[in-house]
Formats: C-alpha cells, structure tokens, sequence
C-alpha cells in the first residue's frame, strides 16, 4: 500500500511528531542489548539532528512521519539548528562524548571527529545488509571511508558546473566557449570579451564575464586533481605547496589587473547574493545543485550550467562530492536502530521524492528515479548534467584535513584581499600556510 506523504511545514513540523528535540545521543531509553533493529521490535528512543532551515525541517518531518509508520517501535527525536550553531553544538557534545545517534555530516568535519574516535565504522551495517548502498556510485560511498572505517554515507551528491545567463550574453554579444574543450586560458579570453563590451544593467551596472574563481578554495582543489596533484594526503596533510598556490592565483592576474573580473567592492556589498545572482556577471563556477537558488535569486529561468574548464583541453578530473552525509555517533546505545534509520533517510523512494534535489542529486538510483523533474524544471536540469557528466567523474572526493571549515575560511579572506590589490599571490600563499599549519595540527 502506498503511504501517504504528509504536508506539514516549518519548526511546527518537527513538534507534529509528536517527539522532544532532545541534544544528547542515544535517548536514554536504548541499551546495548535493545538495539532496535529491523529485526527486533522491542521500543527504542534514537536521537537525530541536522542543520537547515524551515523548509528542510518541513522535509524531513514528512520523511519521519513515513519512517515511524514502517517502524513504530523506534521514536526519533528530531533536532536542527543553522550550519555555523550545528557544529558548536556537535563539538561540545564530542567534548562529552555525547553525540545524537544519527547525524547529518559534512565532508568538512569527517577527519576532525574521526580522528577523536566519535564516529560509527558502518561497514558491518552495510556489510550485514541492514545499509543497503547497492544502488550508490562507488567512488560516492569511498568518500566516507576514512582510516579503513566507513564513517559517513552520502545523502546526495553535487559535482562542480560551470553556470552562464543567456540573456546577458546576448545583450553583449559574445558566445561561450565549447563546454567540452575549452581551458582556463580560454574561459579567462571569455571573461574578459564580456567585461570589455562595456555593457550595463537597467539599473546602471556594468556587465562582467565572470568573477575571480581562484579566490575559492574547492575550485583550487578540482584544479589541482586537473594537475594530477593529490590535495590531501592519506595522513591528514596537505598535498600541494606555496608554488601550486602562487601557480593557480597567477592565472587570473591579467584579469585583476584590467579590472576585467566582478569587482569585489560590490561583491562584498551585495552579499549573501553576488554579481551572477543579480544579473550583472555573465557566468560562475560553483556546485551543480545551486541552480535553484540562482533561479530564485536572480528572476529568471533562462539560465544553463555546463561543464567547466581545464587545464588540458578535455580533462576535466570531475568528483562527486556529497552535499551531506549520515554519520553515526560511536557513543550510541542503539547502533542497529541508527543504521535502520540511515539507511531508511538513504533509500526509500517517498524519501527521494519528499527531498528532490533539494540536498543535491539523490545518491541512491532509486530515490534518484524518485524524484519528480518535469522537462525545463531546475531538478532536470541538475539531474541531466550530472548524467551528462558522468564520464568526466574520474576522481574520489578528496576527504579535506582537520581544521578545513577554518583554512576554508581563510583562502576567501585572502580571495578578497588579493581583489582589493592589498596582498600579493606569494604573501596569499605565505599567510594561507602559516593558517594551515596551525589549524591542521
């Protein structure tokens, strides 16, 4: 019998569960020898968090409801906060070990919590069959494998895309270059083609190519797997060094220098949006599944991704990276019941269909199938480049070192510096290390 999909919206659809938000794991309820498995029915209490706002709460308040109907002996205590609070909260309770039973994980954080042993091996869950990962690209479900452990498993996934407005190239007259060829040094003639036609906005703006991508630190992490170069190292360090940073910043040094990329004055004010998002920059790099938010942002649907450059001419050295994973406390009392639960949010259908392309791309193919796209519609469009992409997936997720979300941080600091003519690539490069160095440690 097909179950029914509730509609239930904001924080109010998580207290329509019925089910506290507790912030501490395992429930108090749950014992070693009451685990809740499929297989077991004896009453089990879980504790489950995410970061997200009302609409993602919404969501995953229908996923619950539908999860509770299969499995009635296990509650869920639901909790979830914005992404910067979300990880205070897990860090304090790691400090107590004390972490929910299940969790959405960030790729970011995976080396950080591994390396303090807080996180679940769900090989054996996956092994037993009680995690069905059958349906997952392989090289996906290797990017949660740390240390010989499987400590996370992909929600969905979300590769890099090269975005571009019709409209405004129309309005300048300048064509993009072929998607399955073209270079950095060709994208870099696009941006400044649209740049120097010196056309503007209604609104008295003028039109860029594109902004400064080297001031993004995962782009640098796909150039360089473009180079062959490994960004992380199996123990935790980094794979690369100042010359590989000086290398790729230099890159778009001409543009800097004729004033041909987005200017970062106005960036800085339009922020959290930015040029491509209102129509004044003709193209952006970024993750394929922020095309709705672009369509949302910047009033029109008629906008494309296609794939981005490389350093050869047709290597593009893509991976998949997961927008988010399931990870499970080690401190739990119900490793059993977690993993039910995991894998029910990984691979049920009316899950799929519930989240679209909402957290990216479905990992699974059947909740993939799932997913409601009519033609024209943004999740066909995340959904065909991600097919059409597939070939160009060659490389595993690069799981990033200890202290990423900080060294993150600081290469786009020193991405804006670099714009306002303030700081050199070489003190880029001399002051981003001195951060890594601290931060990896």
């Amino acid at each position: 019998m097909k179950r029914s999909v509730l509609k239930v919206s904001g924080l109010a659809a998580v207290a329509a569960l019925g089910l506290a938000a507790c912030s501490g794991g395992s429930g108090g309820e749950a014992s070693p020898a009451a685990s809740g498995g499929a297989g077991d029915t004896t009453p089990v209490t879980i504790d489950f968090t995410w970061w997200g706002n009302d609409d993602r709460a919404a969501r995953y308040t229908q996923a619950l409801e539908l999860f509770n109907e299969e499995y009635p002996h296990i509650t869920v205590n639901p909790n979830f906060a914005a992404f910067p609070d979300y990880w205070t909260q897990r860090s304090t309770e790691a400090a107590g070990r004390n972490l929910p039973d299940v969790m959405q994980f960030d790729l970011s954080y995976l080396r950080e919590f591994n390396q303090s042993g807080q996180l679940l091996d769900l090989a054996p869950y996956i092994e037993g069959g009680t995690i069905d990962t059958s349906g997952f690209d392989e090289t996906l479900v290797e990017s949660g494998v740390l240390d010989g452990k499987t400590i996370g498993i992909p929600t969905s996934t979300n590769t890099l895309g090269m975005f571009y407005n019709p409209n405004l190239l129309e309005q300048v007259g300048v064509e993009f270059p072929d998607a399955e060829t073209y270079t950095y040094d060709e994208y870099n003639e696009f941006i400044s083609a649209v740049s120097a036609a010196g056309q503007s906005t209604p609104e008295g703006y003028q039109v860029y190519g594109g902004g400064d991508y080297t001031g993004t630190f995962w782009f640098f992490v796909q150039y360089l797997l473009q180079k062959g170069i490994t960004p992380f190292e199996e123990d935790g360090t980094l794979g690369f060094d100042e010359a590989d940073v000086i290398e790729y910043l230099e890159m778009t040094s001409d543009l800097r220098a004729d004033k041909h990329v987005y200017p970062v004055e106005r960036g800085v004010a339009l922020k959290p949006l930015g040029g491509f998002t209102v129509n004044e920059s003709a193209s952006e790099i970024s993750w394929d599944n922020f095309l709705a938010g672009y369509v949302a942002d910047s009033g029109t649907e008629n906008l494309e991704i296609t794939q981005i450059p490389s350093v050869e001419a047709g290597e593009k050295a893509l991976f998949f990276k997961p927008s988010m994973l399931y990870s499970i406390g080690a401190n739990t009392d119900a490793p059993d019941a977690a993993a039910t639960l995991v894998n029910f949010l990984l691979t049920d259908p009316e899950v799929g269909a519930i989240f679209g392309t909402s957290k990216g791309v479905p990992a699974d193919e059947e909740q993939r199938a799932a997913v409601e796209a009519p033609e024209g519609s943004v999740d066909a469009k995340v959904i065909a480049y991600e097919e059409a992409v597939a070939e160009e997936v060659t490389e595993t997720t690069p799981i990033p070192v200890k202290g990423f979300g900080t060294i993150e941080a600081k290469w786009l600091e020193l991405g804006e510096n670099l714009n306002y003519g303030t700081i050199t690539p070489e003190q880029f490069a001399t002051e981003w290390f001195a951060e890594a160095e601290m931060a990896t440690m």
